[in-house]
């Protein structure tokens, strides 16, 4: 009451009193319109409890505006009690909005008030709404009349509202299951698997009591018990309750033979389920040496319930861990004490400490579990993940999850006690050590603290890791190197020459280089463990000493026995004779031998991996010490080993690969140089062009290691070539057989139709009783050889009912038109005779067409023209078909007696003639073409005129008696016979004819619905009816086939159509397994995780233009302008902008277009479920018709309700909106997107993170919430909350994103798709195959995850989408189709990819999170699945869309985040356990498909500089031309070879393979080349070489700085002008200044070589490198849409200049001004690492080069080659350093107050420098191309310095010289910016150029016909 009172206070305060008059209110409540007030705009603190007021108020808004009102003031109440001084965020803002509206409404609403009172307003409608069982509003206005009754003083009125708010509280809202709903008699919830679950779990038959369990009116079950026993929260009960039971049902749905009662769950069920959810718990449990805590009862019905208990106990943990279920061992750790603590209140055992119960350690109070055993945990990784400072800190100085996970490896982890001990140095997340109190009852007793660090790996950057995790290969390359080098030195001829002692020697010192190698590796791994080193075990330890000092003995050991064998002429006593000379044993063979025996151990034990498998998982101890010695002893990485057969494949392709690479290597790269390297050696050279520090050294060593070094890098990079090749042909073998590629063509779709049904059947059509296919060669050979010519009849119909919904698919996609869409339909009906399914027209009406034609040609005998005819399938169906609808529709419409029989005497006629093969006798088949066009002009025009129809009718019959009938006489006998009864005489024909067909004789025609009724005059059932199979199958069909000639070849004509035909038709022809019904079949979830990307396009966003071009809608009209058509057709020309916002939405990379996607599994399920069920006669009825039978439409015993009910059961989708919450707060458009989402698919859920803040002790307080909802009415409702330990994005983004809605998740597999990806039904429909592989693999392990390939559907909007679909095609076909086998190293390289979702939630999820570290997180789940024993297979039977960048921008920012990605994964734990626990075979597979393919890149232009800066050193130092006039060394083969090799990688050879052999199999070999030649048109090559320093940048950038980071690409639709600034800030480091660089190399090596006797022969050995530099530097204005536009480049200019000259500062963007960028594009390099900046100032003095010597070169030198030139040439840098300085302190103290002095000092600067150097000119002998050459030799030093200068800046910023410094680097930027923009300007100005450029952006464009220009420059409406 005082509450209210002072409520109506604040609002006469805010309020001021109004003066106005009762009419005045009476002319207002008169003229009240009613409006919504805003019900979801609400601050996330008052949404629970605010809300269903406001929302119920708005919904009785107009039946009771005064009820509405109250429902408001009762909220503001509400909200002023909640937040009394409005401190809450937002809250504020609705207080005043809504007292505005309230004010408004309180008088108006009095007068439009129902009742005499408020109470009786309220209680009028509290009992309608309750008569209506609307219990919801009823609760709500029931609260709102307890609070108005009691301040009115009305007690009176109040109702007992007990019962109403038990009932609303009974139907609260759930998501698949209402438990709790009261609704019991629902679909889902009668299915017999669902009761026998439910019944299971509500089983708590002798659970003892748990005291002080909160009573309320729910089902008491044991989840609940659980709740009660240790503090669970209810949403998560609620959310694991149905998880829980949805598990169990689909288990025991599946379970063969059949339980014998069908609602009693099976125990079979039970213990499947248990046995994945604790497999991961029972192998931790032996790893540790520990006895799993279950303890079943001996009662034997007790024992599921046991079972059940420890299930949910574990769901119930992890469904409220948090961040923790990215540790799954910590959850093992936690259950392992959880379940302890059950096992002692189910026994009821008694403490030995209290003498009382066992309870649990934190009681059962609510949110115990979350408060005290998730919260402590959480803390510390979120303390921890603070320390990473977004990915600027070192990996080494915080723990990640890995780190944490990984301390619950070791018996350690049991020190954490239970409660848990927070005082163990676990919980410490500070470096430093500090004391603190043990308990709190002993505050005095204190212990250290100390910070644990990492655990058993160290991510420390560095390149070693590349060597540390790949040891055996570089150690293979090397030995093998080192072999041939010594192979070559000797110039072996034979290889019996191996055995020459001299040539043996020096072959066995590859042991010395092998023990070497191996010290080598275990330095670096103990140097880099070292960190780690306080978390290792004693017996780690100790291991790692060993490992040292025996490497470090065979280190010293074999080189001085080898030493000592070489030195030594006497030999051991035993010798042996042979052809090739005297053999020896000395010491060192002796040692080599016992070198060699681990090794000859591990040979064996490769080629049996079942005993090495054995090995790695046995507990017995001789096993247990052999693992310890090969591996560290760690939980995951054992037992990896593949089957034999597998092992033996992979094997057989390294060897042959090897084989060849080696080959290829000896006698093309180092063969031919041994030669060469021997002159070099034998020349002597003693006099250099530039002042020689070393000129005494040996051999001119400088000039070897110059000719070396880039073949040396090709030798270690070239294999990554090879793998290419043959995994081009190997891949594509595979693809052969594989059936890859069988329908490639709408041709072949023609010709191998006939056959798809039965195809079909085999796959697609559930059977009782199925047999699993054979092998591969079977299938090959039923499907080519065996298989039936003719689908059987009962195939037909469940065949075309999935054809007819594909089809229909199509045109709602509007990718066909009605009239495509009646062509490729196949009718299914039983009425008017014939087969129950027809073959589409378009594959008969052409075929109809041609068999006229060939009728009216033929002459000679009918058996032959039967044979012609036949054998062509289609051409007989459609002459039947044809036909047979004549006959049905004759008989249709002719009613009389005499009609009939005279009809029935012409076919009778006409099927003799057929019987008797007198065709061609009987009839003139001649006039068949004039019949038909008879028939055509017969049902084209005259269906709407009775008299028209019956001379049409008339004068066909005319035509065929008189015509074509060569007796036609006893057709007329039938007519005389009857009108001679009536008229006596001759008749001519058409009298004849003309007597039928009258009318009656009242002169009316008979209507239709009078056609049957007795014996009239002769009658025509006319008019004809609009519907039905009639007229909407028969009639239209015929009229199709007669009229549709040869343009039935191009139907469909839109060519994603006929692609998506293809692919399933070929999809028909290969393996997969056979459908289970959809009720036996695996559940599946789908989660796609959501930001702040589009949801769907807004009315703007689609009329606007974009960046000043072509708006949205106008682009997508041009580009797909069919479509548009199909779209406008489809609406009848009158469509809404809803349907233009879906028609662009589901074009564009939108979530709509991803929901809509995945959607089609829920249908296609639905439809497969009908099938199941239904007989083929039920499938011409429908779904409707059959419940329309019944009359059970709207029942939940409806078919329709019992097929969603299995579906629901089967299939749930959930997207995972990180941001809803915030989103619908700010009212964000993309909020309500988001629920139209929901409220147009009502079976999809989305789940966000709810972040409100709560007032605790007068603070303000963020807690944190997952929360699922679902649509209803249109509005979001609160499914499940699940309160959380703090926030959840803590790592990476996307993969926590993923963790905290994966709890909502059902089922047992998982698909993580993304929003950029799409669906199709036809693909869909292959689901409940594909999950089949899950169980399907007997003998072999069972797949943990399936891959699937993806479809890039963005590939047609420009040459570049089009090089990146490609690309991409290539690496998820041919590439992961070679990975999964026979290479088995596929890991999760897609988001199709389906996940065994029971594995994985048990083994850490679907991705990793560790801030930076995982940046590609989903790579790392495969890494992790395979760790775990996990299994990885590849189907190709079906894909899934996908979108791609379009933009090279966008493009680019993909590729560096995937080479970013890969330079994390570099330091990985992840990799470097991979690259132990693989055999060498699989690790080279490995290698060379994951990061080594980036390091390959890298080294591929690392090649480039080391060939070019060798060149330099042998040019500028005089060497090169002392061998060129001494030794005559001109052309050195193996350095041609380099350059070769090294442009195979650098012009995308190495992806152009595969991509040809892929598009070979799947589109032809001829498509395929031209395709490729067409690419290298378009610049293809330009491209991959651009995106060749992309990958090399960010990967080298990564390992050796860091500053990975996730790059938004913003997956645009339409391609737009960037800007010369935007290219600068993106690719002015990467590839703008290397491209210069290698410019400056390639010139001042045309200046000085003498190599070659010619600049053209200098060009073309150079050529690549040409390309390379001139590509990087402007390959990114050539690929930009407007790129060469004069228009666009005047815009550029001055942005650039504006962008160069703004002022930056704190908060300024990089995009707004060049400082910020500067600092920003440089920050890497504050935040190195010591050892990476030194690395770093080492590679930039490859700059001072050019300064060494050219300055020896320039004629002011005169020849001298003293050091003092050189240290001379430092006074001009000097010199320059002193000017800029001086200008930058005029310009500070002068340019404000004394700008003219500062202008006069600029003056006479300048003046001084063109003095100084006009007195060089004429004293000092200085040339102009002395000048020329200063440019050269000081540009690359000053920007070595600055290089320099910005890796110390630290240090330099101390000084105060940072300011000259952030000039001489504007100056650069400015310099190298002007540099790239001339040339662009200059292009510009030329006419054509612009023009050739947008072909080759667009060409697919031009070839459609489409203007590109008027989508470039901006052609829409709004302009």
């Amino acid at each position: 009451m005082e509450s209210r009172l002072r409520i109506v206070q604040a609002m006469e305060e805010i309020v001021p009193e109004g003066s106005s008059q009762p009419s005045q209110w009476r002319l207002r409540a008169a003229r009240h319109s009613p409006e919504p007030f805003d019900s979801e705009k609400l601050p996330p603190i008052l949404v629970s409890e605010i809300r269903r007021f406001l929302r119920v108020a708005n919904e009785l808004e107009r039946e009771s505006p005064r009820a509405a009102y109250l429902c408001r003031f009762h909220a503001f109440e509400k909200i002023h009690t909640m937040d009394q001084n409005s401190s809450g965020r937002g809250v504020r803002q609705l207080k005043t909005s809504l007292l505005q509206r309230l004010e408004r409404d309180e008088e108006v609403t009095k007068l439009l008030r129902l009742q005499k009172s408020d109470a009786r307003e309220l209680e009028y409608l509290y009992l309608k709404k309750k008569s209506e069982n609307a219990l919801e509003i009823a609760f709500v206005l029931m609260e709102v009349l307890k609070a108005v009754s009691f301040t009115d003083g009305h007690e009176q009125f109040l109702p007992a509202g007990g019962d109403i708010k038990e009932k609303s509280e009974s139907y609260s809202p759930y998501n698949i299951l209402p438990f709790d709903s009261g609704d019991s008699q629902n679909a889902i919830m009668l299915l017999p698997e669902i009761e026998a679950s439910i019944s299971a779990i509500r089983n708590v038959r002798g659970l003892p009591s748990i005291e002080n369990s909160c009573e309320t009116g729910l089902p008491l079950d044991l989840l609940y018990w659980l709740q009660n026993l240790f503090g669970f929260q209810t949403g998560s009960v609620s959310n694991q309750r149905e998880h829980l039971v949805l598990l169990l049902a689909n288990m025991h749905v599946r379970q063969n033979p059949k339980p014998a009662l069908a609602t009693k769950l099976d125990d079979r069920a039970v213990d499947e389920l248990m046995g994945k959810l604790f497999r991961n718990y029972r192998n931790w449990c032996k790893f540790l040496g520990r006895k799993c805590n279950f303890w079943l009862p001996s009662v034997k019905q007790e024992i599921q319930q046991h079972k059940i208990l420890y299930i949910a106990l574990y769901l119930l943990i992890w469904g409220e861990a948090s961040n923790l279920r990215l540790m799954p061992e910590c959850l093992c750790y936690i259950f392992h004490h959880m379940a302890y603590e059950l096992y002692g209140v189910l026994s009821s055992a008694v403490s030995l400490n209290t003498g009382k119960k066992v309870v649990p350690a934190y009681g059962g109070q609510n949110e115990s579990f979350l408060r005290n055993v998730v919260t402590p945990i959480y803390k510390v990784i979120y303390e921890e993940a603070q320390k990473n400072k977004n990915g600027v800190s070192d990996h080494s100085k915080w723990r990640n999850y890995d780190d944490l996970n990984e301390f619950f490896w070791s018996t350690n982890c049991f020190k954490l006690g239970w409660p848990l001990r927070l005082e163990n140095d676990f919980f410490c997340t500070s470096f430093s050590s500090k004391q603190i109190s043990t308990s709190k009852e002993s505050p005095n007793e204190t212990c250290e603290w100390k910070w644990l660090g990492k655990t058993n790996f160290v991510e420390v950057r560095s390149f070693w890791h590349l060597f540390r995790s790949f040891d055996r290969l570089w150690t293979f390359l090397l030995l093998a190197l080192q072999m041939m080098t010594i192979m070559a030195w000797h110039e072996l001829e034979t290889p019996l020459e191996l055995f020459d002692p001299e040539v043996f020697d020096g072959i066995m010192s590859i042991f010395v280089t092998n023990a070497i190698l191996r010290f080598l590796q275990v330095v670096i791994d103990i140097s880099l463990m070292w960190g780690a080193r306080q978390n290792m075990e004693f017996s780690q330890r100790l291991r790692y000493l060993i490992k040292f000092l025996v490497a470090l003995i065979w280190a010293i050991t074999l080189p001085v026995s080898y030493a000592t064998s070489q030195g030594s002429s006497v030999c051991s006593t035993m010798q042996f004779q042979s052809d090739a000379g005297n053999f020896c044993i000395s010491l060192y063979l002796i040692f080599v031998l016992i070198y060699l025996i681990s090794n000859f151990i591990g040979v064996a034990l490769f080629f049996v991996p079942a005993v090495t498998h054995y090995i790695e998982t046995s507990s017995w101890l001789a096993c247990s010490i052999i693992s310890w010695w090969t591996q560290s002893h760690l939980y995951v990485g054992r037992g990896m080993q593949e089957a034999q057969v597998s092992l033996l494949k992979y094997t057989i392709f390294w060897v042959i690969l090897l084989s060849c690479k080696l080959l290829f290597s000896y006698h093309f790269q180092i063969k031919p140089l041994i030669e060469p390297t021997k002159h070099i050696m034998k020349v002597s050279i003693n006099t250099y062009d530039w002042h020689e520090f070393f000129p005494e050294v040996q051999n001119n060593a400088g000039a070897i290691l110059a000719v070396w070094a880039p073949i040396l890098l090709v030798y270690v990079m070239d294999t990554q070539i090879w793998y290419s090749i043959f995994c081009a042909i190997f891949g594509g073998v595979c693809g052969i057989v594989r059936h890859l590629g069988e329908i490639r063509t709408a041709g072949m779709v023609r010709s191998r139709f006939y056959s798809f049904p039965s195809m079909f059947n085999g796959s697609f059509v559930a059977h009782p009783s199925q047999k699993k296919k054979g092998s591969i060669f079977k299938d090959i050979l039923k499907n080519k050889v065996c298989k039936s010519t003719e689908a059987e009849r009962d195939e037909l119909p469940k065949f075309a009912h999935v054809w007819n919904q594909i089809i229909a698919n199509f045109r709602s996609e509007d990718l066909i038109s009605n009239r495509e869409m009646d062509m490729m339909i196949m009718p299914l009906s039983s009425k008017f005779g014939g087969t129950s399914a027809r073959w589409p027209l378009f594959l008969l009406a052409m075929k109809f067409s041609s068999a006229v034609n060939m009728a009216r040609d033929y002459v000679g005998k009918h058996e032959k023209l039967s044979r012609k005819i036949k054998k062509d399938k289609y051409m007989f169906y459609a002459i039947k078909e044809c036909y047979d609808t004549l006959k049905n529709v004759f008989n249709f419409l002719v009613v009389g007696d005499l009609d009939k029989r005279v009809l029935r005497a012409l076919f009778d006629d006409i099927e003799t003639s057929i019987r008797n093969s007198s065709t061609p006798i009987d009839f003139k088949l001649a006039e068949l073409p004039v019949l038909i066009e008879k028939v055509i002009k017969m049902f084209e025009n005259n269906q709407t005129r009775l008299d028209a129809l019956i001379i049409s009718f008339q004068g066909f019959l005319e035509f065929i008696i008189n015509d074509m009938m060569v007796e036609g006489g006893r057709i007329l006998d039938i007519i005389d016979s009857s009108y001679g009864q009536e008229r006596g005489g001759d008749v001519s024909l058409m009298q004849h004819v003309s007597h039928m067909f009258k009318s009656d004789s009242r002169g009316f025609i008979v209507p239709f619905s009078q056609s049957d009724e007795g014996t009239r005059n002769s009658v025509l059932r006319f008019p004809l009816p609009d519907k039905g199979p009639l007229k909407d199958q028969q009639i239209k069909r015929l009229f199709l086939m007669l009229t549709v000639k040869e343009a039935a070849l191009d139907i469909p004509a839109n060519l994603e159509v006929r692609r998506r035909i293809s692919f399933f038709a070929t999809s028909l022809f290969m393996d997969m397994p056979p459908a289970p019904k959809v009720r036996n079949m695996l559940s599946l979830s789908i989660m796609t995780p959501y930001f702040l990307e589009e949801v769907k396009f807004s009315e703007d966003e689609l009329r606007l233009s974009q960046d000043g071009g072509a708006s949205i809608l106008y682009y997508m009209q041009k580009i797909y302008p069919d479509e548009w058509k199909n779209l406008l057709e489809r609406f009848n020309y009158n469509i809404t902008d809803d349907d233009t916002r879906c028609w662009a939405s589901f074009r564009g990379q939108t979530l709509s277009r991803t929901v809509r996607g995945m959607m089609y599994y829920r249908k296609a399920l639905k439809l497969q479920a009908f099938l199941d069920i239904c007989s083929n006669q039920d499938i011409a009825k429908g779904c409707i018709a059959i419940e329309r039978d019944k009359n059970q439409k709207n029942s939940q015993n409806s078919l329709a309700a019992k097929l969603d009910a299995l579906i629901d059961m089967k299939f749930t989708y959930i997207i995972s909106c990180q941001m809803f919450g915030l989103q619908k707060a700010a009212g964000d458009s993309h909020a309500q997107d988001i629920i139209d989402l929901m409220s147009r698919y009502p079976s999809l859920r989305v789940a966000y993170i709810e972040e409100k803040e709560e007032i605790v002790d007068g603070k303000p307080h963020k807690v944190y919430s997952s929360v699922l909802i679902k649509a209803v009415n249109n509005l979001d409702q609160e499914v499940y909350r699940i309160k959380l330990p703090g926030p959840p994005i803590i790592g990476e983004g996307k993969p926590e994103n993923q963790n905290h809605a994966i709890i909502f998740t059902r089922g047992e597999a998982l698909q993580a798709i993304d929003m950029n990806q799409d669906n199709n039904f036809e693909e869909a429909y292959k689901m409940r195959n594909l999950l089949q592989e899950f169980i399907r693999h007997s003998g072999q392990p069972h797949p943990t995850i399936l891959g699937l390939r993806e479809h890039i559907f963005t590939g047609s909007i420009s040459s570049l989408a089009g090089f990146m679909s490609y690309q991409e095609t290539s690496f998820v076909t041919i590439g992961q189709r070679f990975l999964a086998n026979p290479l088995r190293v596929r890991f999760h390289y897609g988001h199709p990819d389906l996940f065994d979702r029971i594995f994985h939630i048990t083994q850490g999820g679907i991705s990793k999170a560790s801030k930076t570290i995982n940046l590609s997180e989903g790579v790392f789940s495969g890494f992790n699945s395979i760790l775990r024993q996990g299994h990885v297979t590849y189907h190709e039977y079906m894909q899934v869309g996908k979108g791609r960048d379009v933009g090279l921008n966008q493009i680019s920012k993909f590729e560096a985040k995937l080479a970013n990605g890969n330079g994390e994964q570099t330091l990985s734990r992840d990799i470097y356990r991979l690259g132990h626990r693989f055999d060498f075979f699989r690790l080279l597979s490995f290698y060379f498909t994951t990061v080594g393919y980036y390091f390959n890149n890298l080294i591929s232009v690392f090649v480039v500089y080391v060939f070019l800066y060798g060149r330099l050193y042998l040019v500028l130092s005089g060497v090169e031309r002392a061998l060129i006039i001494d030794a005559r060394l001109q052309h050195i083969k193996s350095l041609e070879t380099v350059l070769a090799t090294q442009s195979f990688l650098q012009l995308g050879l190495l992806t152009g393979l595969p991509m040809v052999m892929e598009l070979g199999l799947e589109k032809g070999f001829l498509s395929a080349m031209s395709n490729f030649i067409l690419m290298q048109l378009q610049l293809a090559a330009s491209f991959f070489t651009f995106s060749l320093g992309t990958k090399a940048h960010h990967f080298g950038r990564t390992i050796l700085h860091g500053g990975a980071k996730y790059r938004p690409t913003g997956c645009k639709f339409v391609v737009f002008h960037a800007g010369f600034t935007e290219n600068y800030q993106l690719y002015s480091r990467s590839h703008f200044v290397k491209g210069i660089e290698l410019i400056f190399l390639l010139s001042v090596y045309n200046l000085f070589s003498m190599s070659y006797e010619s600049s053209i022969a200098h060009m073309m050995i150079t050529y690549s490198t040409w390309f390379m530099a001139i590509n990087w530097l402007f390959v990114p204005f050539l690929f930009n849409p407007s790129g060469f536009a004069w228009r666009m480049i005047v815009e550029d200019w001055a942005d650039w200049n504006k962008w160069m000259n703004n002022v930056g500062g704190i908060g300024v963007q990089p995009e707004k001004c060049w400082e910020s960028w500067w600092n920003t594009e440089n920050a890497h390099l504050r935040h190195s690492g010591l050892c990476s900046r030194i690395i770093e100032i080492l590679l930039c003095l490859r700059f001072f080069i050019y300064q060494y010597g050219l300055v020896y070169h320039l004629d002011i030198s005169q020849k001298n080659k003293n050091i003092v030139v050189y240290m001379l040439s430092w006074f001009v840098i000097l010199a320059v350093f002193l000017l800029v300085k001086i200008v930058g302190e005029g310009s500070r103290r002068l340019s404000t107050n004394y700008h003219l002095i500062y202008r006069f000092l600029k003056l006479l600067i300048f003046l001084s420098v063109l003095a100084g150097i006009f007195t060089m000119l004429c004293v000092c002998r200085l040339s102009v191309m002395d000048l020329v050459i200063c440019c050269l030799a000081f540009l690359p030093t000053g920007w070595g310095l600055l290089s320099v200068a910005q890796t110390l800046r630290p240090k330099i910023e101390e000084y105060g010289v940072w300011e000259p410094v952030k000039v001489v680097a504007q100056a650069y930027d400015y310099g190298m910016g002007g540099l790239l923009f001339i040339p662009i300007a200059v292009l510009a100005w030329m006419p054509l150029i612009s023009t050739i450029q947008t072909r080759v952006l667009f060409n697919q464009a031009f070839t459609r016909q489409l203007q590109i220009h008027p989508i470039l420059y901006g052609k829409n409406r709004n302009r």
